[in-house]
């Protein structure tokens, strides 16, 4: 697979987690997944039009959400209340953003919506059977999860198909021995 999809999210998200929550990112190993996505505590949903279309799923446990949004605004958090909510959302939408002026820069036009917030662990996602890359973000203040099923738009009578079902075994082996 070409990474060129996936590494501005990895790229922005590292960029953004460490400097709003001032904490350091490690990338585990990629996965490659065919099945709904069952969520954590909390899941933001944005999806990409353009010359990239696709879905970016975020997801996170509570406890991490909390320790997020603490060091981001500066004060302590112990409930997921409005302001700690708005402020998860905002974090996927800044990751996304990012991602897509990196993709920008390489000749990949997309807008994002605005951030879907699902809260409630055990939810099924579906991005209609399409695979997806799972990519594990973890830092001393837990795991964000991100799922990536992306695609690049053919032009008129090619067949877009999604970039993680492209995806075999070697090329996914090659892409987790980048650097994390």
């Amino acid at each position: 697979m070409d990474v060129k999809f996936l590494t501005p999210f990895v790229e922005a998200a590292k960029e953004v987690i460490q400097a709003e929550a001032k904490t350091t990112i490690q990338r585990g190993n990629l996965s490659l997944k065919r099945t709904a996505v069952t969520t954590e505590d909390i899941s933001v949903i944005i999806s990409l039009v353009g010359e990239v279309e696709g879905v970016v799923i975020f997801s996170l446990s509570i406890p991490t959400a909390l320790k997020i949004v603490s060091r981001v605004i500066g004060q302590d958090f112990e409930e997921f209340d409005d302001l700690a909510r708005s402020g998860i959302a905002e974090l996927g939408n800044v990751i996304t953003g990012r991602a897509t002026m990196l993709l920008a820069k390489n000749g990949f036009n997309s807008d994002i919506s605005p951030p879907t917030l699902i809260i409630g662990r055990d939810v099924k996602v579906s991005s209609v059977d399409f695979s997806r890359i799972v990519v594990p973000l973890i830092a001393d203040i837990g795991e964000i999860t991100v799922h990536l099923s992306l695609k690049e738009r053919k032009t008129a009578g090619m067949q877009a198909d999604f970039i993680p079902a492209q995806l075999d075994q070697v090329k996914l082996q090659q892409a987790n021995a980048l650097d994390k």
